[in-house]
């Protein structure tokens, strides 16, 4: 399969980070997701059940990061993708994340990671 649903620039406020201020307030993650998705049922029929409701996981995602705290980007990123596959029936995505302000000099760092197998 080669369709690809993307949410782009999904800003979610959390709290992540491993020193004690970080632990007090929430930062701002920005996420990007590329999340395979057969789209033919949804082009043949131009009926919205059978696409990818990309407003519902941004949301669903949005919770998550409120819910939820990490140390680690690595462990966010983790259980996000997690979260994605389980509730959606994603069976591949590819999560970009950045954390912007986290080194002076840079205007974000982050991580890319893709999780599950592309159907052919």
């Amino acid at each position: 399969m080669s369709d690809t649903v993307l949410i782009t620039g999904l800003r979610l406020p959390t709290v992540i980070g491993v020193y004690g201020w970080e632990r007090e307030v929430r930062q701002e993650l920005r996420v990007d997701l590329e999340m395979a998705w057969d789209m033919t049922q949804a082009a043949a029929t131009d009926e919205v059940e059978f696409a990818l409701n990309y407003a519902a996981v941004s949301e669903r995602l949005i919770e998550f990061a409120r819910d939820n705290s990490f140390k680690l980007i690595e462990a966010f990123a983790d259980a996000a993708a997690s979260v994605v596959m389980n509730e959606f029936n994603v069976t591949w995505l590819k999560l970009t994340l950045a954390k912007p302000g986290a080194v002076a000099e840079a205007n974000w760092v982050g991580l890319s990671i893709e999780r599950g197998t592309e159907a052919s």
